[in-house]
């Protein structure tokens, strides 16, 4: 046997005890797995959510499924765990979690607050109007299945008024577009946002405004029979807002007065 051979049998063994030493170092830092009743688990779930341990709550939520996959808790544990994350405002994570319980569980007795916890955290996401409506879109959508699945439920009241309340959210971003295009002169960019409102959002409170927006843009572009049934259409409809004496007085100023055409596209809507 060659002598580089034999040196190098005690640096051999020394590495291995060495790379042992290390491995069962690690194993010691790392938490053993211990199975539990899920009674424990879920109580000890609860305890912390009781607490305002909202993210504590969740993973312990997150265990009993994990340790008890089958188990009617893990079902439960499931909806819970989505609701603290909603608690800590921690969106994306209980919407990952709602779409996996109602995919899972569509016939859950509990399903309709499952959409409805999500559609809220969709709705608590939503910016103002100077900002990308993306949530706004994804909370009308999310509330609207709840109307729509489950008209009878006590969640269809609140989303039916939080519905309002995102489409009127929706118009108002269309508004501020508008007035920006007005503002630049761009009157027919303006009109086609202004349009927007009167069309999708007709029971939103920008509508008076938009239809006297719209006189001032058809006005800009000479459109004057336009313009007369726009104001019309404001003061026949909302006689008592101040947007209709704004609208008059333009009209006014070029010896005009509110007139509706029956041609125009705003005498077939209203």
């Amino acid at each position: 046997m060659r002598i580089s051979q034999l040196a190098s049998r005690p640096v051999l063994g020394a590495l291995c005890a060495l790379a042992a030493a290390l491995l069962s170092a690690c194993g010691a830092d790392e938490p053993k797995y211990v199975e539990r009743p899920v009674e424990e688990i879920y109580n000890e779930a609860m305890s912390q959510l009781g607490q305002r341990n909202y993210v504590a709550a969740a993973k312990a939520f997150d265990e009993v499924e994990r340790q008890h996959p089958y188990s009617i808790w893990a079902t439960k544990a499931q909806l819970m765990a989505a609701f603290a994350y909603y608690q800590k405002n921690r969106y994306d994570e209980a919407i990952i979690a709602l779409d996996r319980f109602i995919q899972l569980h569509p016939g859950n007795k509990e399903i309709a607050y499952a959409y409805y916890l999500k559609g809220l955290s969709y709705y608590e996401q939503i910016s103002d109007v100077g900002r990308d409506q993306k949530m706004t879109d994804n909370a009308l959508k999310s509330l609207q299945e709840i109307v729509t699945r489950f008209p009878d439920s006590i969640y269809a009241r609140d989303a039916k008024l939080k519905i309002d309340l995102a489409r009127d959210h929706l118009a108002g971003k269309e508004m501020e577009i508008g007035r920006w295009y007005l503002n630049q002169r761009q009157y027919l960019a303006a009109i086609g946002r202004f349009r927007s409102v009167i069309e999708q959002y007709q029971v939103t409170t920008h509508v008076p405004e938009a239809l006297h927006r719209l006189t001032e843009c058809y006005l800009g572009l000479g459109v004057k029979e336009e313009a007369q049934t726009a104001a019309a259409v404001l003061g026949y409809n909302y006689p008592g807002s101040p947007w209709y004496l704004d609208s008059y007085a333009l009209l006014e100023g070029v010896d005009l007065r509110p007139d509706k055409k029956s041609g125009s596209w705003l005498s077939k809507i209203f």
